[in-house]
């Protein structure tokens, strides 16, 4: 068994586990589908976790947004390094739900070379800035409800079929993971970021 598939498949259990600890109402006869094809994941109702495997990956995605406190980050800023982005709005329930998940995996990994960088669909940067103030988030988000340019940039290369949806970005700045849907567990994404973070650098 390759290492990818393992890890595959304990990114699944987890998936199992999560449900279970969080009594998330899955569908008994969607809770653990294989999906066929070249990117190996699992879905679970709503939710999905693909990896993909470093050959089979897209271009490196290619953008430019502002943050809450008006600082332009772009994909260049992060190449050399993992960047987790996730996408999501202040009214999102699912998004109010993983946001301690994601500064969770945020504050185990920020000081390996991971970077966390939201995505703000909906709203403007007062509305982002209190989110995260009430959440306890510490990594910054891109306000991009104005063009959309940031989510357009990363739809281009891979589905974003749902909010909130989280992306890990390997280090050429290609999509190596994704998560549609609410994260069920953080030990789930910190698997995808370690998986990433263990790849050769380029």
């Amino acid at each position: 068994m390759t290492a990818h598939k393992r890890s595959v498949g304990w990114v699944a259990a987890m998936l199992v586990l999560g449900s279970l600890l969080t009594g998330c109402a899955v569908n008994d006869s969607l809770a653990q589908q294989y999906r066929d094809g070249s990117e190996k994941g699992y879905i679970s109702a709503d939710f999905q976790v693909v990896e993909i495997p470093a050959a089979e990956r897209g271009d490196p995605v290619a953008f430019e947004g502002v943050t809450e406190t008006g600082e332009t980050v772009t994909g260049d800023d992060y190449r050399g390094g993992v960047l987790v982005v996730n996408f999501w709005y202040a009214a999102c329930g699912p998004c109010i739900a993983e946001a301690p998940l994601l500064e969770e995996v945020w504050q185990e990994y920020q000081n390996d070379g991971v970077a966390f960088l939201g995505v703000n669909t909906y709203d403007q940067p007062a509305t982002a800035l209190s989110f995260a103030e009430d959440n306890n988030v510490t990594y910054p988000s891109v306000i991009d409800v104005d063009d959309g340019k940031v989510k357009l940039a990363f739809a281009q290369v891979t589905p974003i079929q749902a909010t909130p949806t989280t992306l890990v970005i390997d280090r050429d700045g290609r999509v190596a993971a994704r998560v549609i849907g609410q994260l069920a567990s953080a030990s789930i994404l910190s698997t995808l970021v370690a998986d990433t973070l263990a790849e050769d650098a380029r």
